[in-house]
């Protein structure tokens, strides 16, 4: 079975083609398996009939490759299979361009597309039915060369030579320089030079026929001569002539999203395809330039520092989440029973089913939601891009703002109240496109109507056992713990400036231990708690490097800052005293209790107790 077949079948059983499986009867009916002769394929190409979507990456084959590919052919080897969309009459098709090599003034329509195996394709053209050199990238530089191929008949006779060392690359000159006996250049800047080399044209091996007439000519009908291209006709050019490729050709009936899945995983190779790329191309076949668009949106929204981590496909996860947000409630209004009411997502699949016109209608509102999400998280003192905790948080945050415009009061610490109950006990880290839309589904009417409490709020659980086993400097609890302390006036304990100050001016604010990790090595402070997040703090280099390794007690007093250890909610005393087990629950509950306000709801979990130290800590 071909790798593509089996690539479908993969596609067909993966999450993400759950729901377009339900809506296949069987994935063997939608595409059929068949062969095709080389010199078909390559005149419907050359025809404009197969074509390739127009986010396919540029041709970008070595000499080698096409050397080894043409060896293939020429020895009636495989040389995989190419995949075919079949282009019929559907709502939807990407948007098409020749493949390279091909020069049509007015292109027709074409009957396929070619979603796997371009490379091959069109190299193949190039070389052998285009009459123009292979154009092929080369290995030191970004730059391409043409490139024209011949076959040593002499040696592609020879059972002892491999076949891909009988077959020569030329340049546009047809001169091959210190190549030939004695380092002479191998000249094949005419027919009869070829000839008189015995070099066989690879462009010319559908058209033999008018190429041996010349050749017997040129030889004056030499029986010798005349008995070696027969042999050559008979052991290689037919091979070219009745080559069949393998063809997986997928009919017009595939929906898009399956279309994409497969797309998506059969090029693996060079940059990475994802939605928005798909999406790109099949706006275009509307004659919208998705990417255009959304250059402008971006310039727009990199305004706003914050937003500089916003990427093409979280602003299209957005665009789907509003414009399937209003599709349920056109259905609310028209009465449909719950069972029917369309789903409010922001799936891959959704995403791939959003139409041009959607895109239109809610794109520009979706930009605004989007300021409105950066002054919204200014006020929570998050404000370069590495501050937000989850992306796709901001996704949903941006589409809630989309639909209900900026919160007056009551909504604006009902929203906070939601931010961080997602940010700081990481809902968004599993399943979060689903957490997206059921928070697209649930906090806009929350917010609005006062109806039912967000389950990002009610399941929310923060506890001590958060604090003190996860250790993740980068992570969405530290970040939220960082931006809380920057809420609250957390002030930085070498400069003495308020943190949101100094990061503000770009300053770098590190992540570091208030009890630091030389000092608790001595100590044989147990690294699991030492590098709990209870034990670290925003601070800027500069006090990160008068900290060092010293005792809390030691760069305490260095440094003046028993008031401001207070801002980052740790009690001085247990620093003087070096106290560290008394400094980890103090700490502990502060933190919990900051979380717990913000979140509003309980701390959750018994108060903080620590484990006596062990033996050898007295004497260490």
């Amino acid at each position: 079975m071909p790798w593509q077949v089996q690539l479908l079948y993969r596609c067909q059983q993966s999450p993400q083609m759950t729901a377009v499986g339900a809506r296949m009867n069987s994935i063997i009916s939608t595409f059929d398996i068949t062969k095709e002769a080389l010199p078909d394929l390559l005149l419907r190409i050359g025809q404009g009939k197969v074509q390739i979507p127009d986010l396919q990456r540029s041709f970008c084959w070595s000499d080698e490759l096409v050397v080894q590919l043409l060896a293939s052919i020429s020895l009636g080897w495989p040389v995989g299979a190419i995949m075919l969309l079949e282009q019929g009459n559907g709502s939807w098709s990407f948007h098409p361009r020749l493949v390279e090599g091909v020069t049509l003034k007015q292109p027709p329509p074409p009957t396929h597309l070619i979603l796997d195996g371009q490379q091959r394709v069109t190299a193949l053209f190039m070389a052998l039915f285009s009459g123009n050199p292979v154009k092929i990238k080369d290995k030191r530089t970004p730059k391409t060369t043409g490139r024209w191929y011949y076959i040593d008949i002499a040696k592609a006779l020879d059972p002892q030579v491999k076949r891909s060392q009988a077959i020569l690359g030329f340049n546009k000159s047809r001169i091959k320089h210190g190549f030939g006996s004695e380092g002479k250049a191998i000249d094949c800047s005419t027919p009869q030079k070829e000839y008189e080399l015995g070099l066989f044209p690879v462009a010319s091996s559908f058209q033999y026929a008018q190429w041996r007439k010349h050749y017997s000519q040129h030889w004056q009908f030499d029986a010798a001569k005349l008995e070696l291209i027969d042999r050559f006709e008979r052991e290689v050019i037919k091979r070219f002539e009745h080559y069949q490729i393998p063809v997986i050709q997928l009919k017009h009936e595939l929906p898009k999203p399956a279309v994409c899945q497969v797309f998506e995983c059969t090029n693996t190779q060079g940059t990475e395809l994802n939605f928005f790329d798909l999406a790109t191309a099949c706006f275009a076949s509307a004659d919208f330039s998705l990417r255009e668009d959304w250059i402008n949106k971006a310039q727009r929204l990199k305004q706003h520092r914050v937003l500089h981590v916003v990427r093409e496909t979280d602003f299209l996860s957005c665009v789907t989440l509003v414009a399937t947000h209003y599709r349920r409630q056109q259905a609310l209004k028209a009465a449909l029973p719950p069972q029917k009411l369309p789903a409010v997502a922001c799936s891959r699949e959704e995403v791939l089913n959003l139409s041009v016109e959607q895109y239109k209608r809610h794109a520009d509102a979706v930009a605004v939601g989007y300021e409105e999400a950066a002054r919204f998280l200014h006020g929570q003192r998050i404000v370069l891009p590495e501050d937000v905790p989850y992306q796709i948080q901001l996704v949903a945050l941006a589409a809630i703002l989309t639909v209900i415009g900026y919160p007056h009061e009551s909504q604006r610490s009902r929203l906070e109240q939601w931010f961080w109950c997602g940010a700081c006990t990481a809902s968004y880290t599993s399943w979060h496109e689903a957490r997206a839309a059921r928070d697209m589904l649930e906090v806009p009417s929350w917010l609005v109507n006062g109806g039912v409490m967000p389950t990002t709020i009610s399941d929310a659980l923060f506890n001590t056992n958060r604090l003190l086993n996860v250790q993740r400097r980068h992570g969405a609890v530290y970040k939220s713990l960082s931006a809380l302390l920057r809420k609250q006036g957390a002030i930085d304990f070498a400069t003495g400036e308020a943190l949101l100050d100094v990061r503000h001016y770009d300053d770098p604010i590190e992540s570091h231990h208030i009890f630091p990790v030389a000092y608790c090595k001595q100590q044989a402070i147990p690294v699991a708690q030492y590098h709990c997040l209870v034990n670290r703090t925003p601070l800027s280099r500069l006090s990160n490097q008068k900290i060092g390794g010293k005792a809390p007690s030691e760069y305490l007093r260095s440094l003046e800052v028993e008031g401001i250890a207070r801002s980052h909610l740790i009690e001085p005393e247990t620093m003087w005293n070096d106290d560290f087990d008394a400094f980890l629950s103090t700490r502990t509950q502060n933190l919990l209790t900051l979380v717990s306000q913000v979140m509003g709801k309980a701390p959750a979990g018994a108060r903080l107790e620590i484990a006596p130290p062990p033996p050898n800590r007295e004497s260490a």
